[in-house]
């Protein structure tokens, strides 16, 4: 490792996880006690690290390699994790979050797998130009939408805004009722765009990945409609957890047939061959 990137002897800085401790395959929840909850479902899981927001289980899930690894709020913490995480050799990362939604007809409990992100998270801007996109990975998203259908899971596709903010960030009053202009119409305005929802961190994720060509997608459980003004903590939250490991092992698979065809993209063989199965 460089010198100018901080590590603990043989572990990295903020993490506290070393080499062999990160599967190729990460969940990234922002909630570091979303982790555990995760990781119930895995064939076999060992903690690996708890360090400031960072919490860290690595196993397998139905043969395939799988780690979590909280990222805590927002996007200077996001980009913190994945920086980390691409050092320790990961190379596929699936945001599980929660989320506000901007449009009536997505309902509590729902979830939302997003395509691309809005970059009103203000740490991706540290890494590319405004103009640069925060897409995810379309084998990611389709993992993830194939997941969904297998388990019967209620799910919508399309964009979110990611934000720095929870509060004046996503049209919220601040302390005192403060609130700029911008932020009185934000909602109004994003729903007008077909944007689908709030949260804080697909952005820096999507656009990080993106740039050293690794995969990544993200699940977001709908725990409060904006529009009805709805809200029921952890509505939706264990869908998309089951969700996003079983997209990990969908992944898992499609990238072994990759590999026994010679392949580094995914193809409509791919997917014919991993029906067959």
């Amino acid at each position: 490792m460089s010198a100018l990137r901080p590590t603990v002897g043989t572990k990295v800085y903020h993490l506290m996880a070393g080499p062999g401790d990160i599967a190729p395959y990460v969940l990234t929840p922002g909630d570091p006690d979303r982790v555990p909850r995760i990781a119930r479902y895995w064939d076999s899981a060992r903690a690996v690290a708890t360090h400031r927001e960072y919490v860290t289980y690595t196993g397998t899930y139905k043969g395939a390699p799988i780690s979590a690894v909280s990222t805590g709020i927002g996007g200077p913490a996001a980009a913190i994790a994945i920086e980390e995480l691409l050092t320790l050799g990961a190379n596929t990362f699936i945001r599980v979050g929660t989320t506000g939604a901007l449009h009536e007809w997505i309902r509590v409990g729902d979830v939302i797998i997003n395509t691309g992100a809005v970059r009103f998270d203000g740490a991706s801007n540290a890494y590319a130009m405004p103009e640069y996109p925060a897409v995810a990975s379309y084998d990611v998203v389709l993992a993830l939408i194939t997941a969904a259908e297998m388990l019967g899971v209620k799910y919508h596709v399309g964009l979110t805004a990611s934000t720095a903010d929870f509060y004046v960030g996503q049209g919220r009053p601040g302390f005192r009722d403060y609130q700029p202009p911008w932020s009185r119409d934000i909602v109004d305005t994003l729903s007008s765009m077909n944007v689908l929802n709030f949260e804080m961190e697909a952005a820096t994720i999507y656009t990080i990945a993106n740039i050293h060509g690794a995969r990544a997608g993200g699940i977001m459980a709908v725990i409060a409609n904006r529009k009805t003004n709805e809200f029921v903590p952890d509505a939706g939250v264990e869908d998309a957890i089951k969700v996003a490991n079983e997209a990990v092992r969908i992944l898992y698979e499609w990238d072994t047939i990759k590999s026994n065809m010679g392949l580094k993209y995914l193809t409509m063989n791919v997917i014919k061959e991993w029906v067959k199965r």
